[in-house]
């Protein structure tokens, strides 16, 4: 929801979308097997390499290169095969015509000459041309690159934030294979194969079921597939369907599979095992809790197990649904020249205030930082951008994990005039000590990347979130959006219901605690996954030491 702006326009991108196996299978069996013996052999994945948007990047110019390579290789090869083309015409018309008069033609001394010197060196001239490897140049090429390719794990990565995203945004496998999106090229059946097996390897039989039947129905529509069947992708729709409870649709499935080939072995077995397991459902009564259960199980398909309670509000609000601003409270939110109660730094050129929210306080500056110290930030964190990590409340130490999913890097003041400078930039317009502040922690937010609903500060079950910086807790969030976005990466705050586009070169500021240190829990926010571009952002966490004489404490809650 966009509110209307007092002062200047900023424009919002808002994205609206329409809303079984591995390599080696274990059958169902024959007609009465075990639970156990009902899955496949799994590898589950759980390392998740990400490559944010900065190295992504190189990677793409990486392939430039290796693409000019192979083109100067082919060039080099077509060269090589003209010049032994035109030798073997040359020896074809010769040898043509002393073939019709051999001892005419060898009776002339230059041809008898010529021949003798052919076989005797020519040909052996010929034999080094075509042992000539002109290989060489672009497989040293690749292999020096190859270094810098991604592993399986940043594929399965790539993978699961293609899934991420389907889920957030209400996509459908439709819309994202066939490049409906802007700018993004078609998935081939393969691609909708792969992206099955990688659900499947993480034991996500919703998103398999979703890009098999994509698969299949590709094939189906005619497209051509020389490393995928319809036989091995019904396989997985069968398992994945009966997994999800659906025994119907998963006898579907296999005598589809079974009409295509009637000799498969575990088709056969699955096929009496479900039929069993129907036959015994249909004699069984049904009661309420079954069919409750039955509900739940359906409401709940493609939910993770640490499916959060407010991941249904932290989607919509990344959908730009389900913000809450009444007219009364929009009417209440201005922009404003703002000079810090005159501070000599903003008299002269004050600053571009904007209030997003008014309970709790979320204020926006515009036009804070320019493209070019921007540019040199970025160029100072990529060398060391790093998987993000988190507080572990349980250890109290630094972790990875998969809600957040972002790369970063650290920068203090001394490293860089431009980082001083922003620092002392963030004190001026906060009025608050950034000397016992974090350093500058820069972010890249590549496709699909994310940090779902956490707090900046350290709650009371986890007294010693920060105990080791001996600066108190996290008092106040400064976040300085350095890229626009095309679609989605917005900061949502789930509590309160509040969406913050990103606006490459603005600055968002709101305090964590209330004044009387207590911490402000409607300040729990998210950063919604990177549908379409890339998100840089560099964050300033303020805490509370030093702070004594610039906010002064209160005894009750207050913003």
């Amino acid at each position: 929801m966009a509110k209307l702006r007092h002062c200047f326009t900023i424009l919002l991108l808002l994205f609206t979308a329409e809303s079984a196996h591995s390599d080696f299978f274990t059958s169902i069996g024959e007609f009465l097997l075990p639970q156990n013996c009902l899955s496949p052999h799994v590898n589950c994945v759980f390392c998740f390499v990400f490559f944010p948007s900065g190295h992504m990047t190189d990677l793409l110019f990486v392939e430039r290169d290796l693409v000019s390579s192979l083109k100067d290789y082919i060039r080099a090869e077509e060269n090589k095969l003209q010049r032994i083309k035109r030798w073997a015409e040359r020896l074809d018309v010769l040898s043509t015509a002393g073939s019709q008069d051999p001892e005419g033609f060898l009776g002339h001394p230059v041809n008898a000459f010529k021949l003798i010197k052919r076989l005797n060196t020519e040909w052996a001239e010929l034999e080094s041309l075509v042992l000539t490897d002109v290989s060489d140049a672009f497989v040293s090429n690749l292999t020096i690159q190859r270094q810098h390719f991604p592993k399986d794990d940043d594929q399965i990565g790539a993978a699961k934030a293609l899934m991420r995203l389907q889920d957030t945004y209400e996509l459908d496998t439709e819309t994202i294979s066939s490049g409906r999106l802007p700018g993004h090229s078609v998935l081939i059946v393969e691609d909708c194969y792969d992206l099955g097996k990688v659900a499947y390897s993480d034991v996500d039989y919703y998103h398999t079921e979703l890009w098999m039947a994509q698969a299949l129905k590709q094939l189906e529509q005619g497209e051509e597939s020389s490393a995928v069947d319809a036989i091995a992708i019904l396989d997985y729709l069968s398992y994945s369907v009966y997994q999800q409870g659906e025994l119907e649709r998963a006898l579907e499935f296999t005598k589809k599979l079974l009409e295509l080939d009637p000799s498969h072995q575990r088709a056969n077995g699955n096929l009496k095992y479900f039929e069993y397991q129907l036959s015994k459902q249909m004699k069984l009564e049904v009661d309420d809790d079954d069919e409750e259960k039955r509900r739940m199980q359906k409401e709940n398909r493609g939910r993770r197990d640490d499916y959060l309670p407010e991941r249904k509000q932290y989607e919509k609000l990344c959908r730009g649904e389900g913000v809450r601003m009444t007219p009364r409270r929009q009417s209440r939110l201005f922009c404003r020249y703002y000079d810090n109660g005159r501070h000599p730094r903003f008299v002269i050129g004050p600053l571009k205030q904007e209030d997003e929210w008014d309970s709790p306080q979320i204020v926006r500056y515009h036009d804070i930082v320019s493209d070019r110290d921007m540019e040199k930030v970025k160029e100072l964190a990529k060398p060391r951008l790093r998987r993000a990590t988190v507080h572990d409340p349980q250890t109290g130490t630094l972790t990875t994990a998969h809600y957040r999913v972002s790369k970063s890097a650290w920068l203090g003041a001394y490293e860089h005039p431009v980082v001083d400078k922003i620092n002392r930039k963030i004190e001026d317009i906060t009025g608050l000590d950034v000397s016992t502040a974090e350093d500058l922690q820069v972010a890249n937010y590549g496709v699909g990347g994310q940090y779902e609903p956490h707090f900046d500060f350290g709650r009371k079950d986890e007294p010693d979130a920060f105990e080791e910086l001996g600066t108190g807790n996290r008092i106040a969030t400064w976040l300085l959006y350095m890229s626009d976005v095309q679609a989605g990466g917005a900061t949502v705050f789930t509590d309160i219901g509040a969406a913050v586009q990103p606006k490459k070169g603005s600055a968002v500021f709101w305090f964590n605690l209330y004044p009387s240190g207590e911490g402000d829990y409607r300040t729990r926010h998210a950063a919604c996954p990177v549908l379409l571009g890339n998100k840089w952002v560099s964050n300033k966490w303020i805490h509370e030491r030093g702070q004594e004489f610039r906010r002064r404490c209160g005894l009750h809650w207050a913003d």
